[in-house]
């Protein structure tokens, strides 16, 4: 109700809405010069880009299977920011730009940010090229270069409404762009999996399990995007005029998980590459070293080490950006606070990151088990038909529609906030 009121929220979420029905129709709008009828043969046989095919187009909501102009989607941009904050943490003129420039050093990394997902793009542009090359009418050097420019100015278009829904609509642009684009996808799954419960007697068993893996999967992915450790902050007494103002005692939360959907975004990605790379090099060698990085391929504990190990390192990589325990050790030093037991300074800031390092290695761990989890299940019940959508893109779903709920309340509250100062 109160959403409903707030014109300004409104007005937001039309935006919002608008812009994101508009990246869908991109998706529809097909590349030029391609016999669909080859390709999509070419598909159905898993040839290609093989089982990275499924997980890309996933998050590109149907376009690369579709080959439509805005096939690369926001993933040139997802993989620029990987890099970006990669850069960030190891070079110092990047650290100072983010830490001491202010709001002119954060619209330079995202002005360098902008550049990087255009080069990406090129990048991942000409690999798709190339490949969709054997199915082109007129298939030459001319039609690799028009398909690069398409896919690379799509994918700055999606960029751009990502930008345009982070500033004037709900926030949150790149991730619900992603959002929707796994939503989309979904139909189509549900729909193979009813076909295969009715032509299938045997496995209808197999996807209640799946279906109740899942359920409980949102429980736990839930629980670890709320779960928060509050630590008791005493405010000492003071003197302001006249008057001596009592201590206070409030908390200072830190979540378990304080990336939220980010580690398992950039691992995801980052764990496709060796398969996107493999293929578009036609390789041998490096197709054999990429199989043992697939759930399905000769070793899926490899596959599942490494996806830990990426959820791990990305977790520890957010949290280091997001909490300072040294900044937030003084902050409280200057405020008069000091955590019970705790000495001010150097102490609070290692307390602090001693409780942050246990939280994230939980967090880590947990979204690592919740990420693996289903796709074993998959595998021990042989229901194939939700390939590509797995915990991964549920962790995606809730985190996201999780963030933006808490974003719209936000803002429903600063709406509230501003009508009673008018008054």
């Amino acid at each position: 109700m109160q959403m409903a009121q707030a014109s300004g929220l409104r007005g937001r979420v039309l935006v919002t809405i608008g812009l994101l029905l508009l990246a869908r129709i991109g998706i529809a709008i097909p590349l030029p010069g391609i016999n669909r009828a080859a390709f999509s043969a070419a598909l159905q046989d898993n040839t290609g880009l093989g089982g990275v095919l499924g997980f890309l187009d996933i998050f590109s909501g149907g376009g690369l299977s579709a080959l439509g102009v805005f096939a690369l989607g926001i993933l040139p941009f997802i993989n620029a920011s990987i890099i970006l904050q990669l850069l960030t943490a190891a070079l110092p003129s990047l650290e100072d730009l983010q830490k001491n420039e202010g709001e002119a050093g954060r619209r330079k990394i995202s002005q360098i940010t902008r550049y990087v997902a255009l080069g990406w793009g090129a990048l991942q542009g000409s690999a798709i090229a190339i490949w969709v090359n054997t199915f082109a009418y007129d298939p030459g050097t001319f039609f690799i270069i028009k398909t690069v420019v398409a896919l690379s100015a799509g994918s700055m278009f999606v960029m751009w409404l990502g930008e345009i829904i982070t500033e004037r609509g709900i926030g949150n642009g790149a991730s619900l762009l992603i959002f929707v684009n796994i939503v989309a996808t979904l139909p189509r799954s549900l729909g193979n999996t009813i076909q295969l419960a009715q032509s299938d007697q045997n496995a209808v068993g197999g996807i209640v399990i799946l279906g109740l893996v899942f359920l409980v999967t949102i429980v736990g992915i839930v629980f670890v995007q709320e779960g928060t450790r509050r630590i008791p902050i005493v405010s000492a007494r003071r003197q302001v005029g006249r008057r001596m103002m009592a201590e206070k005692s409030s908390y200072l939360p830190l979540r378990l998980n304080q990336g939220g959907v980010m580690p398992i975004i950039f691992a995801s990605t980052v764990l496709i590459l060796p398969s996107f790379i493999a293929n578009a090099a036609q390789n041998e060698t490096v197709s054999r070293i990429s199989s043992y990085l697939q759930p399905n391929g000769p070793t899926p504990w490899a596959y599942a080490m490494f996806y830990l190990t990426l959820i791990l390192f990305f977790s520890y990589f957010y949290a280091s950006l997001i909490v300072n325990p040294v900044d937030m050790a003084q902050n409280l030093k200057k405020m008069g606070s000091s955590i019970p037991g705790i000495r001010p300074g150097r102490a609070t800031s290692e307390y602090v990151g001693k409780v942050l390092n246990r939280l994230t290695l939980l967090g880590a761990v947990f979204l690592g088990l919740v990420a693996i989890v289903p796709t074993a299940v998959e595998g021990a019940t042989r229901v194939r038909t939700f390939q590509g959508f797995g915990a991964t893109s549920l962790l995606i779903l809730v985190g996201v529609a999780i963030d933006t709920s808490r974003q719209v309340q936000t803002y429903v509250i600063s709406q509230r906030y501003e009508g009673m100062v008018k008054q």
